[in-house]
């Protein structure tokens, strides 16, 4: 048994979130010529998982990792007055799967396996949120970025991930492995937990310029790069 120890750079779909991001950026930038919000396509996810061979050609494993991704800016549109805006995506995903070792490449103490994976995901603690605050602002500038709000959405999903790639062992109890993943990630029916929009006293009916999202899609493609160790 070994504990697999990952860093994964993957890509981030994001789906109605980014969405979103877009319309805040048509109705709320893209007029002030600011620079835009940008999508979220890109986080790093962190893994640890123990990696078991029941036969000498096939492992099991279960695991658990961390995956945030988000932007924030600030804008001054006058003296002592500030906009915070942020976004935010994070997910906890738990894994069990299996993998199909090929035959082994061996030179002196180093061996080297092919091969190829897959298994299911539950999402879990999954949240998409945005907030923008509006600081020290005088009623012009208030009514202008139509007031502050915090909205916040979370939701539980199954998926499922792919992977192929390389395994290395070492002569010692330390071994690397490399290889790409594929995560289905589709996170639907978010609930609302955190709603709330202070829009300025002139505008008492104006819709909050960041749209709910019905659906967050947190799947991608990545390269993971992890270290075992044995016990």
């Amino acid at each position: 048994m070994s504990l697999m120890l990952a860093g994964v750079p993957t890509g981030v779909n994001g789906g109605d979130f980014n969405d979103a991001i877009d319309h805040y950026n048509l109705v709320s930038l893209n007029p002030r010529q600011y620079e835009e919000m940008p999508r979220v396509s890109f986080s790093w996810l962190f893994d640890s998982e123990l990696r078991y061979f029941v036969r000498p050609n096939f492992a099991v494993s279960a695991g658990v990792g961390h995956l945030r991704a988000g932007h924030r800016l600030e804008f001054l549109p006058a003296l002592s007055q500030s906009v915070d805006i942020r976004t935010e995506v994070i997910t906890v995903p738990v894994h069990v799967g299996g993998a199909y070792y090929l035959q082994p490449y061996n030179q002196g103490d180093f061996q080297a396996r092919a091969f190829v994976g897959g298994g299911l995901v539950q999402y879990t603690f999954t949240r998409a949120a945005a907030y923008q605050t509006v600081v020290s602002a005088d009623s012009a500038t208030n009514v202008d970025w139509r007031g502050t709000f915090r909205r916040s959405q979370t939701q539980d999903s199954p998926g499922y991930y792919l992977e192929g790639g390389a395994h290395m062992f070492f002569a010692s109890r330390f071994s690397a492995l490399l290889s790409v993943i594929y995560r289905s990630g589709q996170v639907r029916n978010m609930v609302v937990t955190e709603d709330t929009y202070t829009p300025p006293g002139a505008l008492p009916n104006a819709p909050s310029p960041f749209p709910l999202t019905e659906t967050l899609d947190v799947g991608g493609v990545g390269f993971k790069m992890a270290v075992g160790i044995g016990f």
